[in-house]
């Protein structure tokens, strides 16, 4: 299993606007995408009030692959965020069985 932790940093002025985008696009997509086990959207707190997140665990590579395309090591941006986000970042790892 994939773990891919997505970060995003909103611009300043944008937190609101994207927190919307944020509960009523991006999770209810991410929640729904095939290939994903299992979704934990992380929001704003107050030392970091411009911060969003998401960790997921994918089944595999391929149904990562299967949603973000051959380069899924690249943030892919929704054009709804487009102009909301300052800087966003990906990682993957594989996921550690405890």
């Amino acid at each position: 299993m994939i773990m891919r932790i997505f970060q995003v940093v909103t611009k300043q002025g944008k937190e609101e606007e994207f927190g919307r985008f944020f509960t009523q696009k991006a999770i209810p997509m991410m929640k729904g995408t095939k290939g994903i086990l299992q979704v934990l959207p992380g929001a704003p707190r107050p030392e970091s009030p411009r911060e969003f997140s998401f960790v997921m665990v994918w089944e595999d590579l391929d149904a990562l692959k299967a949603f973000a395309g051959e380069d899924y090591a690249s943030p892919h941006i929704d054009p709804a965020e487009a102009d909301l986000v300052e800087t966003r970042s990906i990682r993957h790892y594989e996921l550690a069985e405890a």
